[in-house]
C-alpha cells in the first residue's frame, strides 16, 4: 500500500550542515544485516586513525581498509593535495578538472574501505624533486594550519605517514607531506599555533606518529629481514566473514577507484604485513594502539552504554536487525546522560545511523529536475518507509532554514509515504554549485577557500537538504538527507545525480586558446544556454581595444529551460605576436554572467557540474609551416589535435582499420598521442606497418610514455632506452644541443625566446640512452641536476624521420604557448625542405649525456 500526502512548504531554501559523505550524490546505503552488525560493534570502539600523504592514491587501502573495517576505528585520509598536477589515463580533463576527477575517485574509495577523506588547500603544481622547491610554491604555513585544523576536528589517536621526512629519491610533494605531518602533531597541542581555530575546535594531541614503511625503503632484501624485524607489524590480510573479503580483496576493491590514474588492483588473500617505524611521541613496542583507551572507559560514565551495545551485539538475529532497536534505545539514552565531549557527539551519530539501518528506514528527497537556479522553486518529491516492525512516527520536516511543518503520521510497517514539497531558491542566498576551492581565485600553489569550516572538506556540502524528524520508540531522531536527482536508465536502471544550483544563464566557447597564425580573423562560436525559462539578453566579447570583434554584441531570447542559441563573432588579431585575454559576457536584466557549463561524467563517479569562467586565451603568433595534412593514434588522452587545428593542420584520428601503409601514405606526418605505447594494447601490431611508413619518407613523432608497462619494447627503430628523468621547473635554462638542425631553423627560425612561459614543467620520462643514429636537439635540467638531453631526439630512418619527445606538448599547446607551437610546426615539417642539406637534417648521433 502507498500513501501520498499532498503538502506545499513554501520556505527559503539555504544550506544545511554537512552530510556524512557516503550520502552525497549516491544511492542511499542499503546495509545488509552482516554490515548492520559491523556497525553496531563499531559504537564500543572509541578510537581514531589518520593517515596522511599527498595525493589521491598515495594512502594504502590495505592498511586503512584495515583499520576501519577490522579494528573498528574511525581512519581517515588526509591527502594534502587534489592530483590537479598529474596525467589522466581516461579522458582529456587536467589540472582543475583533474583534480575533481581525482577527488571523487578519493570519496569512493572511501566509500569502499570505510574510511573518511579530507584535504588541505595546496595545489598540485606537477611534479616537484625536493620539498625545499614544494615549500617555495606551496604557502608552507597554511598547509601547516590546515593540517592541524583536520586534527583538532578529527582528533586521531594515532597518525600515520605514507612517506618518509628524510630526503629521498622521491616526489618533493611526498617528503614534504612527512615532514609537515610531523610539525602539525606537535602544533595542533600547542594553543599559540593557530589560535584563531579554537573559536570552534580545541587543542588535541595524537599519542604517536609513524611512518607506514617496507621492503622499498631498504637498500637490499638482506638489511630489511635484519631491520624489519624491529618494526612495528600489523597483519592486513585477515578475512572479515560479516563483509565476505579479506581487507587486501577490499583494499583492491578501493585503489581501483583511482581509474584516472590507471591504478585498477587485483585482489590478494592471506598474510599481508604492513611495517610502521616510530617518529614522534610515546612509541609502541608490540601494537598500534598500545596505551590508548579505545573503548567506552575513556568517557565517564561510559561504562553502561558499552554494556547495553554489547547485549545488542549478542541478541543481534540476521533474519531480523530490528529487534535489537529497543536495546540501542537504551544505549542513546544512556549516551545522551554523559557530559558534553567530542566522543559523545560522535557516536550519538553513529547510533542514529545504526538504528536507521536496523529499521530498513528509507529516507529520501529526490527533484524532478537536476539543475535549479537561485530565485527558482524546486519541486521534490519526498519518500518514508519504515520496513519494521518497531513503532516509528513521522513527526516533521524541515526544509531550510523555516520552521518545521509538522506531518504527525505513522509509518506503518513497510507503507510507502511520499510527500510533495516545493522549496523556493532565495535569489540573494543560494550560491552556484562551483566546487568550493574554485569559486575564488588562487595562486599556482594554493586554492583560496573562504572560511575556515570549509577546510579539509572534500567537497561541496548539498545544494539543498531536507531534515526529517521522527520519534522512534518514543525517542526522538532527526535525518539529514540530501535532496538529489535520479532517472531510470532503459539499460542500466537507476541512476542517481547530484543537484546543482546553476546561473540563470551560461556562456560557453568551444576553444580555451584561439591560435592566430596570420592576420587572418577566426570565428569565436559562443552557445549561449539558459538554467532556466524566459531569459532574454545579449552576448558580448571583451578584448583590448587592438583585437578588433564583430559585431559588437549578439541578441538571444531563449523561451525554454535548457534552450540554447549559438552565435558568432570574428575576431580580427593585431598585427605582430601577442598574447592577450578573451572574455564572454552575457547580460540579463543588467547583471552579467561570465561563467560556462562543464559536465564531468564518467560512469565510476558521481556526475560533476562545474561553471568555469568563460574566458579563452587569444595568441597571435609568428609562424610559418610545411604540411597540411597530419594523422593522430591517441593514447591515454589529450588535446593536441584540437591544438593543431588550432593553426590549420587538418587532423585525423585514426583507428585500427586506418593504420595501413597505403592509408598512412597520404599524411606529412603521424603523431602519437602520450602514453600511446603503454594504453593502446595493439601497439605492437601497429609499429612494423608505422616504421614502414617512416622508412618510405613519413615523419612520425612520438610523445612521451613511463618506462613501465609498455605494451612493445620495439618503440623505435634504433636503441631506445626510457628513464624517469624529467625537468620540473618550467622555466629551467633550455640549451640548444644542435643548432643548425632544421628543427631548430626551418621553417621557423628557434631561439632562447620560444622556451619562455611554458606551464608546469619542461618535460617527463626522458630517455637517458639512445643510439648514435640519433641527434639529441635540446638539453634542460633542474637546479643542481646534471643535463638531461634525451627530451628530443630525432633520426633518419630511411627516406623520412623519426622522432621521440618527453617534453611535455601536452601541456603547451593547449595552454598556448607561442614557442611550443613553433618548435612543434618545424617538427612536423621535417624532410619538407627540398634544399635541406645533411648537415642540418643529419648530426653525428649520441649514444649516452
Amino acid at each position: 500500500m502507498k500513501k501520498f500526502i499532498r503538502l506545499h512548504l513554501l520556505c527559503s531554501l539555504s544550506l544545511l550542515g554537512l552530510l556524512p559523505f557516503t550520502a552525497l550524490a549516491q544511492a542511499p546505503r542499503k546495509p545488509t544485516a552482516s554490515q548492520v552488525l559491523q556497525d553496531i560493534k563499531k559504537l564500543n570502539v572509541l578510537g581514531s586513525v589518520l593517515y596522511v600523504a599527498a595525493h589521491p592514491d598515495d594512502e594504502n587501502t590495505r592498511l586503512i581498509a584495515y583499520l576501519a573495517n577490522h579494528e573498528l576505528y574511525n581512519s581517515g585520509y588526509l591527502s594534502l593535495t587534489r592530483g590537479d598536477g598529474g596525467q589522466n589515463l581516461i579522458g582529456p580533463e587536467i589540472r582543475d578538472g583533474l583534480g575533481i576527477i581525482r577527488t571523487q575517485e578519493l570519496l569512493q574509495a572511501r566509500r569502499t574501505d570505510g574510511g573518511r577523506q579530507f584535504f588541505t588547500r595546496a595545489n598540485d603544481f606537477g611534479f616537484s624533486k625536493n620539498p625545499e622547491e614544494t615549500f617555495t610554491i606551496w604557502d608552507k604555513e597554511q598547509v601547516l594550519a590546515d593540517m592541524v585544523w583536520v586534527i583538532r576536528k578529527f582528533r586521531p589517536d594515532v597518525m600515520i605517514t605514507r612517506f618518509s621526512p628524510l630526503p629521498s629519491d622521491t616526489h618533493g610533494h611526498h617528503t614534504s607531506s612527512a615532514i609537515l605531518a610531523g610539525e602539525a602533531f606537535e602544533a595542533a597541542a600547542d594553543p599559540k599555533r593557530f589560535p584563531e581555530q579554537l573559536k570552534y575546535v580545541e587543542v588535541w594531541q595524537p599519542k604517536r606518529l609513524l611512518w607506514n614503511t617496507g621492503i622499498w625503503s631498504f637498500r637490499s632484501q638482506q638489511e630489511f629481514e635484519e631491520q624489519g624485524k624491529q618494526l612495528l607489524q600489523v597483519d592486513v590480510g585477515k578475512y572479515n566473514p560479516l563483509l565476505g573479503k579479506s581487507y587486501t580483496e577490499i583494499a583492491a576493491e578501493s585503489r581501483s577507484m583511482h581509474k584516472s590514474q590507471g591504478f585498477g588492483s587485483s585482489s590478494s588473500r592471506g598474510v599481508a604485513i604492513e611495517y610502521l617505524q616510530h617518529t614522534k611521541g610515546e612509541k609502541a613496542q608490540a601494537t598500534l594502539f598500545e596505551g590508548i583507551t579505545s573503548s567506552w572507559a575513556r568517557v565517564k560514565g561510559g561504562d553502561k552504554v558499552a554494556k547495553l551495545v554489547q547485549q545488542a551485539i549478542a541478541n543481534f538475529k540476521p533474519e531480523n536487525p530490528s529487534a535489537v532497536v529497543p536495546v540501542l534505545l537504551q544505549a542513546k539514552r544512556e549516551m545522551e546522560k554523559l557530559p558534553d565531549s567530542y566522543w559523545k557527539s560522535t557516536k550519538l551519530a553513529e547510533l542514529d545511523e545504526v538504528v536507521k539501518s536496523a529499521l530498513g528506514l528509507y529516507l529520501e528527497g529526490v527533484a524532478t529536475e537536476y539543475a535549479v537556479t537561485p530565485g527558482e522553486v524546486l519541486q521534490v518529491q519526498l519518500e518514508a518507509v519504515n520496513r519494521s516492525e518497531v513503532a516509528v512516527q513521522l513527526q516533521s520536516i524541515r526544509t531550510g532554514a523555516s520552521k518545521d511543518s509538522t506531518i504527525n503520521l505513522k509509518l506503518q510497517p513497510n507503507e510507502v509515504v511520499r510527500i510533495p514539497v516545493k522549496l523556493p531558491l532565495s535569489a540573494a542566498k543560494t550560491p552556484i554549485s562551483q566546487p568550493y576551492w574554485l569559486s575564488t581565485e588562487g595562486t599556482i600553489g594554493m586554492f583560496a577557500i573562504e572560511g575556515q569550516q570549509m577546510v579539509g572538506l572534500p567537497e561541496n556540502e548539498p545544494a539543498a537538504s531536507v531534515v526529517f524528524h521522527l520519534t522512534i520508540g518514543g525517542l526522538p531522531f532527526s535525518y539529514t538527507v540530501p535532496v538529489v536527482y535520479k532517472r531510470t536508465d532503459p539499460v542500466h536502471g537507476e541512476q542517481y545525480r547530484p543537484l546543482a544550483v546553476t546561473p540563470p544563464v551560461y556562456v560557453n566557447i568551444p576553444e580555451k586558446v584561439y591560435m592566430f597564425a596570420s592576420n587572418e580573423p577566426k570565428a569565436v562560436q559562443v552557445l549561449v544556454k539558459s538554467g532556466k525559462a524566459n531569459i532574454k539578453g545579449s552576448v558580448a566579447l571583451q578584448l583590448p581595444k587592438d583585437w578588433k570583434v564583430e559585431p559588437a554584441q549578439v541578441a538571444f531570447n531563449l523561451g525554454q529551460k535548457g534552450a540554447e542559441q549559438q552565435v558568432q563573432f570574428m575576431v580580427y588579431p593585431p598585427k605582430g605576436q601577442q598574447e592577450t585575454l578573451l572574455k564572454v559576457v552575457a547580460t540579463v536584466d543588467g547583471n552579467a554572467y561570465t561563467r560556462g557549463l562543464n559536465i564531468i561524467d564518467y560512469p565510476h563517479i558521481p556526475t560533476q557540474t562545474t561553471f568555469p569562467e568563460a574566458t579563452a586565451k587569444m595568441v597571435r603568433l609568428d609562424l610559418k609551416k610545411q604540411g597540411e595534412h597530419i594523422a593522430y593514434i591517441m593514447g591515454a588522452g589529450d588535446e593536441i589535435p584540437a591544438s593543431l587545428q588550432q593553426i590549420g593542420y587538418q587532423v585525423t584520428q585514426l583507428k585500427e582499420e586506418d593504420i595501413t601503409l597505403q592509408n598512412l601514405s597520404r599524411f606529412d606526418a603521424v603523431i602519437l598521442g602520450v602514453r600511446a605505447y603503454n594504453t593502446v594494447e595493439r601497439m605492437r601490431f601497429y609499429q612494423p606497418k608505422l616504421m614502414e611508413y617512416v622508412q618510405q619518407g613519413g615523419t612520425m613523432i612520438v610523445q612521451y610514455n613511463t618506462n613501465a608497462g609498455l605494451t612493445t619494447n620495439n618503440l623505435s627503430p634504433y636503441s631506445l632506452s626510457l628513464s624517469r628523468d624529467r625537468v620540473t621547473v618550467e622555466d629551467a635554462e633550455v640549451r640548444l644541443l644542435k643548432p643548425e638542425h632544421q628543427v631548430l631553423n626551418w621553417p621557423n627560425k628557434i631561439s632562447k625566446a620560444d622556451f619562455e612561459n611554458w606551464v608546469q614543467e619542461r618535460g617527463l620520462y626522458f630517455p637517458n640512452q639512445w643510439g648514435s643514429e640519433f641527434d639529441a636537439i635540446l638539453s634542460s635540467n633542474d637546479p643542481d641536476e646534471p643535463a638531461r638531453n634525451g627530451g628530443l631526439l630525432v633520426a633518419r630512418y630511411g627516406k623520412g624521420h623519426y622522432v621521440y619527445t618527453g617534453y611535455s606538448w601536452f601541456r603547451q599547446l593547449p595552454a598556448g604557448v607561442p614557442g611550443a607551437y613553433r618548435i612543434f610546426t618545424n617538427l612536423i615539417s621535417l624532410g619538407k625542405q627540398s634544399n635541406t642539406s645533411s648537415k642540418t637534417e643529419q648530426g653525428t648521433g649520441s649514444v649516452q649525456q
